[in-house]
């Protein structure tokens, strides 16, 4: 079985390393539905996998000044009390029926939106560069920042219950909010972003008792090198077809679990 879990994580992180999408949004589901572990172990171990893997990304992107600190800092704002929120009131739930319930039921939700978000990523951009006329940047000084508070807390809550949406669904709403930044620019400024909610909400999982560290241990041992290799291809394949190959699976699986749950 541990040996499985590795080739898991060399999967997910293969397509991770190929696409830029999909960490949790694949682990999640795999843990679940491939290996019957609990959801609230799958999501919480998933957040800790999520937070390492990414992690690497950052230094590299930090060294090139790509990370606006501002957008960051507005973000987290909003998703870290977002998501000592949502902790604290999965520490009141004593039912495991019903927390595997709410569990199943925000995963299905945070994959049909992150399936949405892949589809519409370049639409979004362009529309929003085309609207964003000099009366509406001059206004949207004002509230870009407090709008992205706000949206970074509930995307807190929706990846603190379902380790889904810190990369498509942040990636789209900085897209959405700041659409001058170049793409090199949001990925950057999310990821770091991702890395800091995602380690947050797994240690506040862990300390709930919800992360088999086993379990991590083992993804990470196939994921790292996965990742390696994905990027390596990833390089040479057009996201024209990933794109719409991914938000796809994203949209069955998101679906699965609505509609079990």
């Amino acid at each position: 079985m541990e040996l499985a879990y590795s080739f898991a994580g060399l999967v997910v992180g293969f397509i991770v390393g190929l696409t830029g999408i999909g960490g949790g949004a694949l682990m999640t589901p795999i843990l679940i539905v491939g290996f019957g572990i609990s959801p609230a172990v799958a999501v919480s171990t998933d957040l800790l996998y999520a937070a390492v893997t990414k992690m690497g990304g950052v230094v590299p992107y930090a060294k090139q000044k790509l990370v606006n600190w501002q957008v960051v800092r507005a973000m987290l704002i909003g998703s870290v009390p977002g998501s000592l929120l949502t902790l604290w009131l999965l520490s009141g739930i004593e039912q495991p029926q019903l927390l595997e319930h709410l569990i199943n039921l925000t995963l299905g939700v945070s994959l049909v939106l992150t399936s949405v978000a892949v589809f519409l990523r370049n639409r979004i951009r362009t529309y929003v560069i085309e609207l964003d006329a000099p009366k509406l940047k001059a206004a949207g000084r004002r509230w870009r920042l407090p709008v992205t508070s706000l949206a970074g807390f509930v995307l807190g809550m929706l990846v603190t219950l379902s380790s889904v949406g810190a990369g498509a669904l942040g990636t789209a709403l900085l897209i959405l909010l700041f659409p001058h930044m170049t793409m090199p620019m949001i990925v950057a400024t999310d990821l770091v972003h991702a890395v800091v909610l995602t380690g947050i909400a797994g240690l506040g999982h862990w300390q709930l008792g919800h992360v088999d560290m086993t379990l991590l241990m083992y993804l990470l041992l196939g994921s790292l090198p996965g990742v390696y290799l994905g990027g390596c291809l990833g390089a040479k394949l057009s996201p024209k077809f990933m794109q719409p190959l991914m938000g796809s699976l994203l949209l069955v699986i998101g679906l699965r679990f609505v509609l079990a749950g």
